[in-house]
């Protein structure tokens, strides 16, 4: 199951969930993971100094994913598409997409984080839109 995650409401998403990992890929189509704790400026994903090899994979492809993982067993997984760009040291992604997702066989799990808004007793754990909290 998924829910959509609203670009606007990122920010407070990441801090539901910490670190996470930046999947880039390669020359030959290698897929290089780094674990990262990225913070939101201006609605682009910044993540500080992730190391050269996620730099120069940039310069092949600029698509990228971050996934961060449950909090609790049986949670939702966040997963983040976007276009990045090398930034000195640092990676600059501008978001295309975010959702929280999880498989049906974990539905009896527990909600989904803060910045997934309130549930409704029509909807369960696995449909609460995700509203902003500003």
């Amino acid at each position: 199951m998924s829910i959509p995650v609203d670009v606007a409401d990122l920010e407070q998403a990441l801090a539901d969930f910490g670190a996470g990992y930046l999947m880039t890929i390669g020359s030959g189509g290698r897929v290089k993971v780094v674990t990262v704790e990225p913070t939101v400026s201006d609605g682009v994903v910044v993540v500080s100094g992730p190391g050269k090899g996620t730099i120069a994979n940039l310069a092949g492809n600029a698509n990228v994913t971050l996934v961060f993982p449950p909090v609790l067993p049986k949670g939702f997984t966040l997963l983040v598409d976007g276009t990045a760009e090398a930034a000195g040291e640092d990676v600059r992604i501008a978001p295309s997409g975010a959702v929280l997702h999880r498989p049906a066989m974990h539905a009896d799990g527990p909600p989904p984080p803060s910045s997934a808004g309130e549930q409704t007793d029509s909807c369960g754990n696995d449909c609460a839109p995700v509203t902003s909290t500003a």
